[in-house]
């Protein structure tokens, strides 16, 4: 059974840092592209920043500077770490995982930037 289990999301005032952990089970981690997707309220689900399992990384245009995006192998989690946080910011953000066909999503994580 896989599983993808986001944390770390939260209440964060503009110009913040938080910092989400994605913890995955029943996959072989390393193989994977792991990802995070945001979605707003009333918008699309988006992609936010992936890494592959090369360690070769991409970011949405509007997080570049801002956001990084790691992994650790050993621990089977990635990371996205969120700094100069923004309102426009504020969004469910959710874990992928991703090898050919095989694509798992988590439950996401609430973050919201406001003041």
């Amino acid at each position: 059974q896989v599983q993808l289990v986001e944390s770390g999301g939260g209440l964060v005032q503009p110009g913040g840092s938080l910092r989400l952990s994605c913890a995955a089970s029943g996959i072989i981690f390393s193989i994977y592209t792991m990802g995070w997707y945001r979605q707003a309220p009333g918008k699309q689900r988006e992609l936010v920043a992936a890494i592959t399992s090369g360690g070769r990384t991409n970011y949405a245009d509007s997080v570049k500077g801002r956001f990084t995006i790691s992994r650790e192998n050993a621990k089977n989690t990635v990371y996205l770490q969120m700094n100069s946080l923004k309102p426009e910011d504020t969004a469910v953000y959710y874990c992928n995982a991703e090898n050919g066909s095989r694509k798992y999503w988590g439950q996401g994580t609430q973050v919201i930037v406001s003041s």
